[in-house]
């Protein structure tokens, strides 16, 4: 449905450069996690999910130009198995098409009713700044070597958090939710979103390549300050700490020996467990606040399949 929606989106402006971009992003695909949590919000109180699909690929376009312009930002050359916009075409375009997108995804969201116009555009925007801050609060961790684990829990709380629980919120907003259920269901996916983030970081390292859909290691190959490396460096001793800067310095090692040094670094300052032990607690929490949204517990059913199928990626 959605997938189908976004296909079926007209792109009549010209110039027809600006726009094929726009198109060609939103063509690669992905799982839809945002645009699927917004309509599940709605369905828990509404039987016509189908209504708030414009804002439902709203987010989802608001969340592929976040994606646009990180790649751009990264120099990556790939993404979804498709060269990247600056890679297929060039930076400029890269830049100008994700603008569009941004505009095209507050155009696409005010499309709704005018009694949830307000508060839709609220939540939407207070989301999008929140992201910014958490992106660069990202780059600022990259020159840092001091950064705790509290920081790092708000900075993917902001990266990648508040867009899952801003799609439920607006689901739920556009649904007629009462006022406490929309606040239960935006502490969900917050919750939700940390710890899938967190999971992301765990099965960097420890992830099956077959199931997870990439290599792991590459976040210890760029140094990344992950979950993982912040409390390895607050929680080694001093020879495990050296040990580790060593890796970190290292200008040109062989990747497969570094990633293996760290890792097993990683388990002796047992930082597996820890991460296991936080992606555990946010996903409770998580299911507590879903639990105590107040419609019958079947019609929650769905959205309790949906993100435990999430959080079980790796099996």
């Amino acid at each position: 449905m959605i997938s189908d929606y976004l296909s079926s989106l007209p792109y009549d402006r010209q110039p027809s450069g600006l726009y094929e971009p726009i198109r060609y992003v939103l063509s690669m695909g992905g799982k839809r996690i945002r645009p699927s949590l917004m309509l599940m919000a709605y369905n828990l109180y509404k039987e016509n999910p189908e209504a708030v699909l414009p804002q439902a690929c709203a987010l989802e376009t608001y969340h592929n130009f976040t994606l646009l312009h990180d790649d751009l930002m990264d120099n990556a050359d790939m993404r979804r198995g498709h060269q990247t916009v600056h890679r297929k075409w060039n930076a400029n375009t890269a830049i100008l098409s994700g603008d569009t997108m941004l505009i095209l995804a507050f155009h696409r969201m005010m499309q709704c009713p005018e009694h949830t116009l307000k508060a839709v555009m609220e939540t939407f925007t207070e989301t999008t700044l929140e992201i910014d801050e958490g992106q660069q609060m990202d780059i600022d961790f990259e020159t840092r070597d001091d950064v705790q684990e509290e920081e790092y829990i708000e900075m993917i709380r902001l990266k990648t958090s508040v867009l899952l629980a801003c799609a439920l919120k607006i689901g739920a907003i556009m649904a007629g939710a009462p006022k406490e259920d929309v606040d239960r269901l935006y502490r969900f996916g917050e919750r939700m979103g940390l710890a899938f983030q967190l999971q992301d970081d765990y099965l960097d390292v420890y992830g099956d390549p077959a199931v997870f859909g990439k290599a792991i290691g590459g976040d210890i190959l760029c140094n990344k300050k992950t979950y993982m490396l912040i409390n390895a460096l607050n929680a080694a001793d001093a020879n495990q700490k050296k040990e580790l800067q060593a890796w970190i310095d290292a200008e040109h090692p062989d990747a497969q020996q570094k990633i293996a040094a760290v890792t097993a670094l990683y388990n002796k300052i047992g930082v597996d467990k820890m991460a296991q032990a936080k992606i555990e607690q946010y996903f409770a929490e998580a299911r507590a606040c879903l639990e105590e949204v107040n419609v019958e517990s079947g019609r929650k059913q769905v959205l309790r399949d949906y993100t435990d199928a999430m959080m079980h990626r790796n099996k």
